[in-house]
């Protein structure tokens, strides 16, 4: 049983559509095109699922605002013509912005059916998995 709401799924499908444009983007040697289609998505999506408020909220976290504006700088990057450098910054402002929920995300993607097995593997080798608080109970 899926616990999204109904509009929590069409922003879920928004946010995997802008993955694919993303990797699409990286694939074809960073077109530009396809990369900032893949960040529009990802922010329509991510502001679908939790709402607009929380998003902005979400952003505008004090912890949080160096990877803000290196997220929003590689865009804009990518928008001026300079796709290769704003994805590098783009992607160290996900990996701040997003880095807390890297566990949760591995968790899920050992469950993907075909290729879980080996991201599974990958994880247990780099050691990306290993929990920071293993001493708590849960």
């Amino acid at each position: 049983m899926m616990w999204l709401s109904d509009s929590q799924k069409v922003g879920v499908a928004f946010c995997s559509g802008g993955g694919f444009f993303l990797i699409g983007g990286v694939l074809l040697f960073f077109d530009r095109a396809m990369l900032a289609m893949g960040n529009i998505l990802f922010l329509i999506g991510l502001t679908i699922i939790i709402g607009p408020s929380k998003t902005a909220v979400f952003f505008a976290r004090r912890q949080k605002i160096q990877g803000t504006l290196a997220f929003f700088s590689g865009l804009a990057l990518i928008f001026f013509r300079w796709p290769l450098i704003g994805f590098l910054i783009e992607l160290y402002g996900i990996l701040i912005l997003f880095g807390d929920f890297l566990g949760t995300i591995l968790g899920f993607a050992r469950n993907i059916p075909v290729v879980g097995p080996y991201v599974g593997m990958l994880v247990d080798r780099t050691g990306l998995g290993a929990r920071r608080n293993a001493e708590l109970p849960v």
